[in-house]
């Protein structure tokens, strides 16, 4: 049986499919969290203030809390001194209040008395038998926070699309909120097919090899921001890829199905997609990664990777990975970053298809990694890749080019 490709789309042309693909089935969703449990999620939503931070004028140092006026002229040599008429620590309160020639000695973050108006720091003082003596001069609101000075309620704090890291979370405790709106990670399942793959624990039979994709590119789905789960490994059967397909397609939202897309004997995704929903891409014109589809069935989205790991990666991080953040909530800063470096090798293109070039870089050097597309040690060793457009047959050494790294 020859190999035919129906719907085979130009590199530019799938990458516009494939997101208008998940706008149009798969809308962002939120869901309510701990914010004690919201490292590394997305907020969904702007978040306000709720009251003013700190919440009332406060100490910055030990020492005491005095009236400034009270300070002027003091030096270690002609000292002033107050009479101390109490001890506030961080979270006690008084209901006395300093007037002048008296002042009460504080510890940092507790709440400024009635009257003060600055801190004298512990170390600019001599206390003795309920007196201090002051040995330097002040200014009005010296070493104190003052209410609001930091947050003012109803002030825009957080941003949607905002990553939760720990300072951004102490943000929100400060302000008392218990749970957040985040994005919901989208639901991500992937399997992988073929009659040669073997998961890993299980004894590895002559002309069988361990499941690769399956871990992989459950990883690289988790990197966008999704909850992905690896759904198990399916035999080159028609009845039993159907089966399969049906019932991930009840645990999540987008699957991916890695080996079987093809057009050769036995390889069935493609006929079960057509039979369930509708494919809109069977092959895309790039090396590697030309056996790649792209279906719908029930608003749930199917893509099916080559088998081979080098193909099934540069196919997920060049086409899935931006429209899978982006449903995440990673709206900005997902791009792949790029360098420029100097080739080091020539490379030949196979003339009418984009080619994604596995490179690494080194000190401004980019050297090609030639391995075939099922070459597994090449992906712990390259950087990223390179982009050789389809009309171009040769990249020569010396040229500088644009590399894509990896995350």
């Amino acid at each position: 049986m020859g190999t035919e490709f129906l719907k085979i789309k130009e590199c530019d042309e799938a990458i516009d499919i494939i997101q208008n693909l998940f706008n149009e089935n798969l809308k962002p969703q939120s869901e309510e969290i701990d914010v004690s449990e919201a490292y590394g999620r997305i907020l969904f939503e702007d978040v306000y203030s709720r009251m003013d931070f700190p919440p009332f004028d406060k100490a910055l140092k030990d020492g005491f809390a005095i009236l400034s006026s009270d300070s002027f002229g003091a030096s270690e040599e002609s000292p002033n001194t107050l009479d101390v008429i109490d001890f506030l620590e961080a979270g006690s309160t008084t209901d006395k209040k300093v007037e002048k020639g008296k002042c009460i000695e504080i510890s940092t973050g507790a709440a400024m008395p009635e009257g003060a108006d600055a801190v004298l720091m512990v170390e600019y003082a001599e206390k003795e038998d309920g007196k201090v003596n002051l040995l330097t001069t002040v200014t009005p609101t010296q070493d104190v926070a003052s209410k609001g000075s930091d947050i003012t309620e109803g002030k825009l704090i957080l941003k949607k699309g905002d990553f939760l890291n720990p300072g951004k979370i102490g943000v929100l405790l400060s302000q008392g909120f218990e749970t957040i709106e985040v994005y919901k990670k989208p639901s991500v399942g992937i399997l992988s097919s073929g009659n040669e793959i073997t998961l890993q624990g299980e004894e590895l039979e002559y002309g069988k090899i361990y499941d690769v994709n399956g871990g992989m590119i459950k990883n690289d789905a988790i990197s966008c921001g999704a909850d992905a789960k690896f759904l198990g490994i399916m035999r080159d059967d028609y009845d039993e890829v159907k089966g399969k397909i049906i019932e991930s397609l009840s645990e999540v939202d987008v699957l991916f199905c890695s080996g079987g897309t093809s057009a050769g004997l036995g390889d069935v995704l493609k006929h079960v997609l057509d039979e369930l929903g509708e494919v809109y891409i069977h092959g895309i014109s790039v090396q590697p990664g030309k056996p790649t589809i792209v279906g719908v069935i029930d608003g749930k989205l199917v893509i099916g990777l080559p088998g081979n790991p080098v193909s099934a990666l540069m196919i997920f991080n060049a086409f899935v990975a931006e429209p899978l953040a982006k449903l995440a909530g990673i709206e900005t800063g997902f791009e792949l970053k790029t360098v420029k470096g100097t080739i080091t090798k020539r490379i030949h293109s196979q003339v009418g298809r984009m080619q994604y070039q596995l490179v690494k870089v080194d000190n401004g050097n980019v050297q090609p990694i030639f391995k075939d597309s099922g070459a597994i040690f090449s992906l712990s060793t390259a950087d990223g890749y390179v982009k050789i457009p389809k009309l171009v047959e040769l990249v020569d050494e010396g040229e500088e080019v644009e590399v894509y790294l990896f995350n």
